[in-house]
């Protein structure tokens, strides 16, 4: 098969959707002779962050000069994305040499009605990948929940989860008690976990965790402390288990310090258990970390950025955002949610701070249609300018149409949206910043 053919026969396997379990990925990594125990990896987790903390873990590993793995999903443009060494994606030869080294294996799951799905497929691909390939690390991001995810096959050096909040509730549960224990499903014995989660989700996750006897380490806001920001950059202290970091980095929003403070822990377990990585490292680490679709700001006067909040934590964390670390003039919003999200929670942070908001929709099946997110928006009260436009470039072109010098744009609401909007940058803008 060649690429096309590769990647049209994995994206068969979407027709299977989402199927939480480890027997399929269990068979499947098994006849493949588990390659994922073949080099050291770090689990992440979480409502929130999981992708900033896995490519600041990624980074601070590289940094130190080991060869890094970084497994992450969804992708915002291209399949690849989702499987990089040392900030390096698989290569299109590579894709199509493993698929074509899976395939068997797949065919014969089939016949024997246990047919995996996309997700299990590429994470088999990831785990061969990176044991092929011979990295010091792998940074694994669970793709949904962790107890019965498919990347919960690995045994790591750490486990790491984010803030929980209520997210995929059909799948993981009504509360937020349900989902932290989904999550903390990724704690296995003995290994360390860091987490960034409280209240009820963190009692759940420590008797998780004690149960496991495996150590915990929870985040406190005393841990980590922005000394400044810029609408391009910012700093923290964090305070670390071993010592006190002062940190820079471009990844914007306040919230970032928790990020930053959970991935220092985590690298610091790592330390602890022999495995050399200097102060400066990690200090470089961060800076040089950078997450495309996360508060990015992609082009200037006006200042355009990318944002993938997709569920209402990330849509406050937006909000907040917004409100204190940007001046502007008007905050036009360009906005494309997926119709299975709680698109009213998401509004009700995202529609007060609007000024202009144009209503769009990815190209993904699950998207919104643009006339129901019009009306659960008026439906808030917003009084003031609403744009429809269906196809994303168009939507962005009147936003930029509408807005002055001193205005911000904001697209956001999905990491597909998101991921649309940055392939009309790249293709029709020259002035991007960062490609």
């Amino acid at each position: 098969m060649n690429f096309k053919e590769s990647i049209d026969w994995l994206y068969s396997f979407k027709q299977y959707g989402s199927r939480l379990g480890l027997q399929r990925i269990s068979d499947l990594v098994k006849k493949l002779e588990n390659p994922q125990n073949n080099y050291k990896t770090i689990h992440v987790t979480g409502t929130n962050g999981k992708g900033s903390v896995c490519k600041i873990i990624s980074s601070i590993l590289n940094r130190a000069g080991y060869k890094v793995g970084t497994y992450i999903s969804p992708h915002l443009q291209r399949f690849s994305e989702r499987i990089v060494i040392n900030d390096n994606e698989i290569s299109e030869e590579d894709i199509v040499r493993l698929i074509n080294k899976i395939k068997p294996i797949v065919e014969e799951m089939i016949n024997k009605n246990n047919s995996p799905t996309f997700f299990e497929i590429t994470t088999a691909i990831a785990f061969l990948y990176f044991s092929d390939e011979n990295v010091d690390f792998a940074v694994i991001e669970v793709g949904l929940g962790g107890r019965f995810d498919a990347t919960n096959v690995i045994k790591p050096m750490v486990s790491v989860i984010t803030n929980i909040s209520l997210e995929h509730t059909k799948n993981l549960g009504e509360d937020v008690e349900s989902i932290a224990f989904e999550k903390a499903g990724i704690i296995k014995e003995k290994i360390p976990v860091v987490s960034a989660a409280k209240k009820s989700a963190k009692e759940v996750i420590k008797k998780v965790a004690v149960k496991m006897q495996s150590k915990y380490r929870f985040i406190k806001d005393s841990d980590w402390k922005r000394l400044n920001h810029t609408e391009t950059s910012q700093e923290f202290i964090i305070y670390g288990d071993l010592t006190r970091y002062t940190v820079k980095t471009s990844l914007l929003g306040k919230y970032q310090g928790e990020n930053i403070a959970v991935s220092i822990l985590a690298i610091e377990h790592i330390q602890m258990a022999g495995h050399y990585i200097a102060e400066n490292d990690i200090i470089q680490g961060v800076l040089e970390t950078f997450n495309p679709g996360r508060m990015e700001i992609i082009s200037e006067k006006p200042t355009i950025i990318l944002d993938g909040a997709h569920n209402p934590t990330g849509a406050e964390m937006l909000k907040l955002t917004f409100e204190g670390d940007f001046e502007y003039d008007k905050l036009i919003i360009v906005l494309g949610i997926l119709e299975d999200k709680d698109i009213n929670n998401m509004l009700s942070s995202i529609v007060p701070i609007s000024d202009i908001i144009i209503i769009t929709k990815s190209s993904n099946t699950r998207a919104c249609d643009t006339s129901v997110l019009k009306d659960k928006i008026e439906k808030i009260g917003f009084r003031k300018k609403i744009v429809i436009e269906d196809y994303i470039p168009k939507a962005i072109e009147q936003a930029k149409e509408l807005a002055n010098k001193k205005d911000i744009i904001c697209i956001t609401g999905s990491l597909f949206t998101v991921g649309e909007a940055r392939n009309y940058f790249q293709i029709y803008e020259t002035n991007i910043i960062k490609s």
